[in-house]
């Protein structure tokens, strides 16, 4: 249910920029979120939905997910993460702590679980258009 929290986080977000901003409403969120995050892009958009205030009642928000890159330090290789071939429990503790992802995921031409995350980590607002 994290989603909810980081929906709270870029409602109170957006809503500061566009008081700093002297944005009249939001017309335009645009999300980015890291694949590691294991955020469910339809429960964070229900929740922003739910959580919008009056200068955010006609803003779209558009969630895109970053694919995730990492790069492993023994031997160099990069490769994409690919959350499919992960069981359900290793999905579903990712999700909820993502910063334990070098117990699951291992280097496939190596197997070393020493990696650097070089893509798809985190949330970001990618940019906000408003109407002054």
């Amino acid at each position: 249910m994290h989603e909810w929290a980081l929906a709270e986080a870029v409602i109170s977000t957006v809503s500061q920029i566009a008081e700093k901003e002297g944005m009249k409403e939001v017309a335009e969120v645009k999300i980015k979120v890291g694949e590691l995050q294991q955020i469910e892009p339809d429960v964070l958009q229900f929740a922003l939905l739910q959580l919008k205030t009056s200068k955010l009642e006609k803003t779209k928000f558009n969630i895109h997910t970053v694919k995730a890159e990492l790069k492993c330090r023994v031997c160099q290789y990069k490769w994409i993460f690919k959350k499919e071939r992960m069981s359900k429990e290793t999905a579903e503790a990712l999700h909820f702590v993502p910063e334990i992802a070098h117990v699951y995921i291992k280097c496939p031409k190596c197997g070393s679980p020493v990696f650097e995350i070089l893509e798809g980590r985190g949330i970001w607002l990618e940019s906000i258009r408003g109407l002054k």
